[in-house]
């Protein structure tokens, strides 16, 4: 052999040996704190000029700011908290970045401004026991508009300040739920959005000069009017609403009659909406099936816009430079965390242009669900994502995790979940269903679980089980549920009604007790949930029935409970109360109370105590559980 041929083969052999190593290494499961330090972008929004994209990431560990070009490279962190910052948006000459703020999770927001730079920063508003909402510059960017319950906890009062000196004046007493939806571009108005109810809203047109607010959508039974932008002549709105149909389709109202007019008749909902401040173009996202799926229409020729094709999931957090010719966007899918994109009109290009860490684990391994749908106990038919662990084949008998969204009105999504990539890698399969009540599916489906229907969408969650258990995929004996918010309230809800079935729960800041979670939640929020959960004063009894901390006894799985100190949705009372109850009656309980958080995790290192317990947890009661265990497994059905 030459020379050159010896070394050809060595280097062939070397090659051949360091791929099987490595394909011997990419085989082990990566450590859990890999996953949890997957990072994320978000809330993209676009400069006026199109040179410069704000986004938040929590890259640091918690939420902030960060200001990136356009053309892409190293992004500017541009503010340094140890809470999270939830969002920021550009002054319309770009000059000024206003941002919102809270302290430990408290959702108590308070306003600033920072330079692009992040060098200045000014303290709009100092009151941390008041929350203020921002809602828009004036079109000088001297004057900002927000709401904020500072007169009265429960109601949210309408503000203008000038920027130059701080002052704000109320220019808007109402005892309601009031926000600024839009301020028109020649100044003179205000588009106020109320909230009845979750599903039920009205618009107002604000005469900031007058002082005068004029309803301009009287309608019967519920309606919501979402994304409202004026046209640059002030005389038209655009936005989506649901008004005398299931879906929240585009519309526009023409000012001053306030007619309004659909644009589409289409059996999805319409999640944003933007218009460019020279109102040639339009973009908006769709809600197909849980795809939250990207649109631009040229509102000169009423044409939509060809979008080159990028992979499928759930696009967000819209923005338009003011020619409309640039669109920042988030985007993420099953597979893909969250990053901010960018689409380019006039050279017809979509290109990411964040890249959050991927905590050094390949994204090939990330597992994509597959849509299914099943029937529940009255025929009605229920979608659900249904994640397999790579390789997965039927008679496998896997672990399934029993996955509960939180609202109730929202809607499990093909995003990116970093806690099912984890235990999907390690052998368990997940089961993500959107019960009735769930948003994305029409107003009338999210109604099905209001007050006395609430069981109704209990019983879907019994019949997701005997769907996972004719699948061929689930051990019966290895069935846990999980859950936050609402969800936790589910998963509690399983462990009492139908205790049989179940190897194990995890709640996350969950509702154990509607009487004190309505008493206890923030006054701001009570009317909203009482219209779906039920009224203190007339459905006590009924919320008492549905309420597991009346039913502890019937608990016989393991329990985990999870909770922020500072929740001001689902109080610590909840969490205190379920996991003492448990406790106090010798079922197997593990409490977590998190002193700096909220309604949720925000902070990277408590979700890594957090959820390396939990699946701890899992691994020990579930996972490692014997197929030939005595409880679970169970029908919960009513036969």
């Amino acid at each position: 052999m030459s020379g050159m041929m010896h070394k050809w083969g060595k280097q062939i052999l070397t090659s051949a040996v360091l791929l099987l190593l490595a394909g011997s290494l990419w085989a082990q499961p990566y450590p859990f704190a890999q996953y949890m330090n997957i990072k994320s972008c978000g809330g993209g929004d676009i400069s006026p000029t199109g040179d410069k994209v704000l986004f938040t990431s929590n890259m640091p560990g918690v939420a902030q700011l960060f200001v990136v070009s356009s053309k892409g490279g190293w992004p500017n962190q541009i503010t340094f908290y140890e809470d999270r910052v939830a969002y920021g948006t550009w002054s319309p000459d770009g000059q000024w970045i206003l941002f919102g703020k809270d302290i430990g999770g408290s959702e108590r927001t308070q306003l600033f401004l920072s330079n692009p730079a992040g060098e200045k920063v000014i303290q709009l508003t100092d009151n941390n026991k008041v929350i203020h909402a921002f809602g828009d510059w004036s079109p000088d960017g001297k004057k900002i508009a927000f709401a904020a319950n500072e007169r009265n906890e429960a109601y949210f009062d309408i503000y203008v300040m000038d920027l130059a000196t701080k002052e704000k004046k109320m220019v808007y007493r109402k005892d309601g739920n009031f926000a600024v939806a839009d301020w028109s571009p020649d100044g003179k108005s205000l588009i106020l959005e109320e909230t009845v109810t979750n599903t039920n809203a009205n618009l107002h047109l604000f005469d900031l000069a007058a002082g005068q607010a004029t309803l301009l959508t009287p309608h019967e039974g519920d309606a919501v009017y979402s994304n409202v932008r004026f046209t640059p002549d002030s005389k038209t709105l655009y936005l989506s609403s649901d008004q005398d149909r299931d879906f929240e389709n585009l519309a526009k109202i023409e000012l001053p009659n306030s007619k309004l007019t659909y644009l589409e008749n289409e059996k999805r909902d319409v999640s944003a909406m933007i218009l460019s401040d020279n109102g040639r173009y339009m973009a908006y996202t769709a809600n197909v099936e849980g795809y939250g799926d990207l649109f631009v229409k040229d509102m000169q020729s009423g044409k939509m816009v060809p979008l080159p094709k990028m992979p499928r999931g759930v696009v967000g957090g819209i923005s338009f430079t003011k020619t409309g010719d640039k669109l920042a966007f988030s985007f993420t899918s099953s597979s893909r965390n969250n990053n901010v994109w960018l689409y380019d009109r006039p050279a017809k290009t979509i290109e990411q242009l964040t890249f959050a860490p991927m905590g050094g684990i390949d994204r090939t391994t990330m597992v994509e669900p597959t849509l299914i749908r099943y029937k529940s106990h009255d025929g009605l038919e229920i979608p659900a994502f249904f994640y397999l662990p790579t390789g997965a084949k039927k008679g496998d008998a896997l672990p399934v995790i029993l996955s509960v969204h939180g609202g109730p009105e929202s809607q499990e999504r093909p995003d990116f979940a970093k806690l099912y990539q984890y235990f999907l890698s390690r052998g368990y399969a997940i089961f993500a269903p959107n019960v009735r009540g769930s948003a994305g599916y029409g107003k009338s489906f999210m109604a099905m679980d209001n007050i006395e229907k609430r069981p109704e969408a209990l019983k879907d969650l019994i019949w997701a089980v005997e769907y996972l258990k004719s699948s061929g995929y689930a051990d019966p004996k290895k069935i846990a549920v999980m859950g936050g918010s609402y969800g936790g309230y589910s998963t509690l809800a399983m462990l009492t009604m139908y205790p049989d079935l179940w190897a194990a729960g995890v709640s996350i800041v969950g509702i154990a007790n509607f009487e004190t979670f309505l008493k206890n939640t923030g006054a701001w929020r009570r009317k909203l949930r009482e219209s779906e959960y039920g009224y203190l004063d007339k459905d006590l009894d009924f919320m008492k029935s549905i309420s597991p901390i009346y039913m502890v006894d019937k608990i016989t799985a393991p329990l985990m409970v999870i909770q922020g100190a500072n929740d001001p949705r689902v109080p610590q009372i909840e969490a205190d109360q379920i996991a003492e109850k448990v406790k106090a009656k010798g079922g197997v309980v593990e409490y977590l109370l998190f002193p700096d958080e909220g309604h949720g995790l925000a902070k990277i290192p408590n979700q890594i105590k957090a959820y390396t317990a939990a699946a701890d947890f899992l691994d020990k009661y579930v996972k490692n559980r014997s197929s030939t265990a005595t409880t679970g497994g169970g029908s919960g059905l009513d036969k």
